[in-house]
């Protein structure tokens, strides 16, 4: 006979556990960076999350205001390291939205297409580390193996491959180079000779080909793979009026349906770089993309990542038609700007959209060179303060699911 809890033969153990305080971090691999995270624990349910910051902190914003413009601009490289093209392109066009500077059609063509290569190189890095947090190591090796072609295609660019100072006042340092050695990388995967001759804009336009082609195999890894579906679909679920909340923005904002990119809904003076270009802004709950697992919730982990995976594909097409208006596009590659510029009796701020969110940038002018006041905004640090209320309640193991599908780089948050 079957025994029931009135059964006085029914024992009954208070089988609850003391609460814990673990720490994860300052270097667990799924932080992205440089962050300790303090978990309040009881068994494996996670109570509460308290994100610690500030382990990298480099006063790059108090550096700002003892520096002219351009000499600010290393420093702006070294806050998303991952995505510094844009770090540069966002602090340029402050200064030139405070001066007054008028930014030639062949130099803004020149920034979309380079801004664009970097939010792919930028995603890919987010793929692949995402899906290292979850236990799986291919994709990892796959998106480095693709980042590091544009890194070569950068490198002929500029001369550097991570901190790069290109994008600048006025305009870009270089203009695009001509012909060059096609990158080790791309020569190996299309099976073309190491030592072949090509222009600048044939080779990247013969990379975006062979890119174009490995999207589904990122998808048939990862997005659409059952394990990373169940760490991933249903976790962290975060409204659209929880994300404005937060201040969250980017991927994050997106993927928790809320309708809003820079690059569209921006300021004229960064908008006008896109005006005539075609391309969509990817949102949850992605209407008309087939294959979406039904497990998925608005908001939720999966949708933050897929953003991104759709990100790519736009950022493509971006580069693609950039490469296309630049040979008739007007002007030069930079207009004229002296060192020793003195900035107006004025303020300014402004934001664009980069990989990881909006970032924006704050100059304040006394009649010198050098700003009285310099500030930037970090999305990264909005988007990390979401952390707490998406982990309460959750199984210690999906933390670093949570944490991974922000896509934080530690060095904008500790500028």
């Amino acid at each position: 006979m079957a025994l029931t809890l009135e059964d006085p033969r029914v024992v009954e153990f208070d089988v609850r556990t003391d609460e814990m305080l673990v720490n994860m971090g300052p270097q667990h691999p799924s932080t992205h960076g440089v962050l300790r995270l303090l978990l309040r624990t009881d068994g494996e349910v996670v109570h509460e999350v308290t994100p610690h910051i500030g382990y990298l902190h480099r006063c790059a914003e108090k550096i700002g205001e003892n520096l002219t413009g351009p000499q600010w601009i290393p420093y702006t490289d070294r806050m998303d390291y991952l995505a510094a093209m844009n770090m540069n392109l966002g602090q340029a066009l402050t200064f030139e939205k405070l001066l007054d500077i008028e930014v030639p059609e062949k130099a803004m063509t020149l920034r979309v297409i380079i801004a664009e290569l970097g939010r792919v190189a930028s995603h890919l890095v987010g793929m692949g580390a995402y899906g290292l947090d979850l236990g799986t190591f291919s994709p990892f090796l796959y998106a480095f193996r693709e980042r590091e072609i544009i890194l070569d295609l950068f490198e002929e660019v500029c001369g550097a491959r991570l901190t790069y100072s290109y994008i600048t006042i006025g305009g870009a340092t270089h203009d695009l180079p001509g012909l060059i050695t096609i990158p080790p990388g791309l020569a190996q995967l299309t099976g073309h000779d190491p030592n072949m001759k090509l222009e600048w804009k044939d080779a990247c336009l013969m990379f975006l080909d062979w890119l174009e082609k490995r999207i589904a195999e990122y998808h048939a890894l990862l997005t659409r793979n059952a394990i990373f579906i169940k760490r991933t679909a249903g976790l962290g679920a975060m409204s659209g009026e929880m994300a404005i909340s937060y201040g969250c923005t980017g991927p994050v904002l997106r993927g928790s349906g809320v309708d809003f990119d820079l690059r569209r809904d921006g300021e004229p003076i960064y908008t006008r770089m896109y005006k005539g270009y075609d391309f969509n802004i990817p949102v949850a709950p992605f209407a008309g993309v087939p294959g979406i697992p039904s497990e998925v919730l608005v908001g939720d982990n999966w949708c933050r990542f897929f953003v991104r995976m759709l990100e790519v594909v736009e950022s493509i097409k971006l580069v693609r038609q950039g490469l296309d208006k630049y040979p008739s596009a007007t002007g030069t590659h930079r207009v004229p700007f002296k060192m020793n510029t003195k900035l107006p009796v004025d303020e300014c701020y402004l934001e664009t959209e980069c990989p990881r969110g909006q970032m924006g940038f704050y100059i304040i002018g006394d009649g010198q060179a050098e700003p009285l006041r310099a500030r930037a905004k970090s999305s990264c640090f909005c988007n990390l303060s979401i952390t707490g209320p998406l982990c309460e309640g959750v199984l210690l193991a999906d933390v670093p699911s949570i944490v991974g599908s922000l896509d934080i780089v530690m060095g904008e948050i500790d500028r």
